[in-house]
């Protein structure tokens, strides 16, 4: 079985937990624009490729998974998934199985407005959001909304643009410095920023911070919910986290598994305060946490390798544990000399 991780940036992990799975019997292979993007070294094979951004990025996708007879493509960057999914069949068409969610989806859970309402209509708690700042001063004229609050772009990534803001003043000094550093950032290339309402504004939760990777198997089905609970954060990903069984997340994540109907891993974040859950955000990919659940005893590329083999039963591959505390650290990796090949 032969594996492609597109994007694959800095998820070392990953590449070495699918090597650890499929052992001699095929490749893991990766690639990525950058040649000094670190979990290349880690791979059997890596090569550059276009950026997500250019023409013949999804054709350059579809060679390599031609010529290397891929069984299985793991895309792992937010902004390559709109693009991975409107040509899934087109990657697919050699005999690949692309481990991305439908192009709905994907919009929907990028765009935190979206996100926002679609919430709602599932009756699922979540923060105060506010697409227009008009409305949130409004909100904190009447106090149904009070300082200190976020702002953040709509369509964000990682903690890119983040501000925490505690006065009117600041809220709209704040505002007009983020609409600036928008414009400057990758969403520009994207397209995504011309929308009037590029930011959003939401009320400042300060409860518990959870994370939960929610699976679903390839068919949509949900498989299950495994959450942590972060203890530090770092660049905007989980730094250190205890794992949890808490049937009120696995519940809720149930709910939004089924609903969503999205393929494979997504990644969660959770606020539980004054014993109140709510959901923050969707991220219908493998997460910077998910090496927390991994340790704690849940074995997802087991579970996908069992069933690209067409096997239902992946339960030697869950053995969830709670109170599983872990810490992420830094490592260096020797990056080879090469025009378009690194292995």
């Amino acid at each position: 079985m032969n594996l492609l991780f597109t994007c694959a940036g800095r998820r070392n992990y990953l590449i070495r937990y699918f090597k650890e799975i499929i052992g001699g019997n095929g490749k893991v292979i990766a690639v990525d624009s950058e040649v000094t993007a670190p979990a290349l070294a880690e791979a059997d094979m890596a090569m550059t490729v276009p950026s997500v951004f250019a023409t013949n990025y999804v054709e350059t996708l579809t060679e390599i998974i031609r010529d290397h007879k891929i069984d299985l493509v793991i895309p792992l960057n937010d902004l390559e998934l709109p693009i991975i999914s409107k040509n899934r069949n087109k990657l697919e068409a050699f005999g690949a199985k692309v481990v991305v969610s439908d192009p709905d989806l994907i919009d929907l859970c990028a765009d935190k407005w979206k996100t926002f309402k679609y919430l709602e209509r599932l009756k699922i708690p979540t923060v105060k959001t506010y697409k227009k700042l008009e409305d949130a001063l409004v909100a904190l004229s009447d106090q149904s909304l009070n300082f200190p609050i976020i702002l953040k772009p709509r369509w964000g990534f990682g903690s890119v643009g983040i501000e925490i803001v505690s006065s009117e003043t600041e809220l709209r000094l704040a505002y007009q410095l983020l609409s600036i550093k928008i414009n400057k950032t990758l969403m520009s290339s994207t397209g995504v920023n011309s929308s009037k309402n590029p930011i959003i504004i939401q009320e400042k939760i300060n409860g518990e911070e959870y994370g939960v990777d929610i699976i679903n198997d390839f068919n949509s089905q949900f498989y299950g919910a495994f959450a942590r609970k972060k203890l530090a954060m770092r660049s905007g990903e989980t730094d250190k986290a205890v794992s949890v069984i808490d049937n009120r997340l696995t519940d809720m994540a149930e709910k939004i598994g089924k609903a969503t109907g999205h393929i494979g891993v997504m990644d969660c974040d959770f606020f539980i305060k004054d014993g109140e859950i709510q959901l923050l955000e969707m991220n219908p990919r493998f997460g910077g946490g998910y090496p927390f659940s991994h340790i704690a005893g849940i074995n997802v590329p087991g579970i996908y390798v069992e069933w690209m083999k067409g096997n239902r039963n992946v339960e030697k591959y869950n053995g969830y544990e709670a109170n599983v505390l872990s810490s992420k650290y830094d490592w260096i990796m020797k990056i080879k000399n090469g025009n378009s090949e690194v292995d």
